[in-house]
């Protein structure tokens, strides 16, 4: 049986260290559709030698980018694939085996991710593989993104099957890259936080920061992962307290 044709959505923002290898991996498909942040690198020099779909739409948080995009996709199936994520050759076999064999009663599709940290692949601490799911290859009449800030996933109207093959994800390559990122995903953490309307205080201050370190390097084994996972475990929990404690100047400027 034929395959239903594909489209891949990549979001970006200065990704040139990024692009190539993801656009690499996913120029098999029949559309690769890039929704840039207006780059002011060399992203949409590198991504137009791979696709000549292209537009630019001003950022607001990913949930919302991705919303945007996904009724602009050319073909029914669409696959989110972000800058920093490879699609394997047996991921892509896969894919294509689900949308040859694909019944209208699955409307879309988790996928696993391979997880990698400065350079190493995590195999603990909550970022192993199969840990990490996310549903990514859906109906787009089906599928849209809950309304998070941050960290949102997709809602699909139907049932989901899942992959076993996952993306290689690597997700941070340096120290500077983390840092950069943190302020970011912490703003837009906060946000939803202080949207939730809770009192903020020590418990969430000290005691959520402590508690996510104990279950990412102890609980969840990160210390098998070494000087890595200690390094991961401590950023998740200063992520935790930097994101309280913005959620807490919110609700204090606003009252």
């Amino acid at each position: 049986m034929e395959r239903k044709k594909l489209s891949v959505l990549v979001p970006t923002n200065n990704e040139e260290g990024n692009i190539r290898d993801c656009l690499e991996s996913v120029k098999w498909a029949d559309e690769i559709f890039i929704i840039d942040s207006f780059s002011s690198d060399r992203t949409l020099e590198i991504a137009r030698q791979y696709t000549d779909r292209i537009v630019q739409h001003e950022y607001i948080n990913s949930a919302t980018q991705k919303n945007w995009a996904i009724p602009q996709a050319k073909y029914e199936w669409v696959l989110i694939v972000d800058s920093d994520e490879r699609v394997t050759k047996e991921l892509r076999e896969e894919i294509e085996k689900a949308l040859s064999e694909n019944s209208d009663e699955i409307k879309g599709y988790y996928i696993p991710r391979k997880n990698f940290f400065l350079g190493k692949e995590i195999k603990h601490g909550g970022w192993e593989y199969g840990h990490d799911l996310n549903l990514r290859l859906f109906k787009k009449d089906s599928g849209r993104y809950e309304d998070k800030e941050v960290h949102a996933d997709v809602i699909i109207d139907g049932k989901a099957g899942r992959f076993e093959t996952p993306f290689l994800h690597y997700s941070y390559n340096s120290i500077d890259q983390y840092l950069k990122k943190l302020a970011r995903y912490t703003n837009w953490a906060a946000m939803d936080v202080a949207k939730k309307g809770k009192n903020i205080g020590w418990v969430e201050v000290l005691l959520r920061p402590f508690g996510t370190f104990i279950k990412m390097f102890i609980l969840k084994l990160g210390f098998l992962d070494g000087f890595h996972g200690l390094v991961l475990a401590l950023f998740s929990s200063y992520y935790v307290y930097i994101k309280y404690v913005k959620a807490w100047e919110i609700r204090k400027l606003k009252s």
